[in-house]
């Protein structure tokens, strides 16, 4: 039997899911298509706060005149 730990919580926390080593390390088809979807959405959070920068030096090059 198995030796029970401080407070008698054995068991406690349900049982963990078997990951196969691919999935561990991130060679899964899922992982290559999740990691275009971030780059796709990380270039356009990028291009929106160039936009916003450019944007806002032209505001403030207007207000210097």
């Amino acid at each position: 039997m198995a030796k029970k730990g401080r407070n008698g919580l054995l068991g406690v926390g349900g049982q963990r899911k078997n990951v196969s080593r691919r999935d561990l390390r991130g060679d899964a088809p899922q992982a290559a298509a999740n990691a275009d979807d971030q780059a796709a959405r990380k270039r356009d959070l990028l291009a929106k706060m160039r936009e916003r920068n450019e944007e806002r030096s032209a505001e403030g090059e207007q207000n210097e005149e």
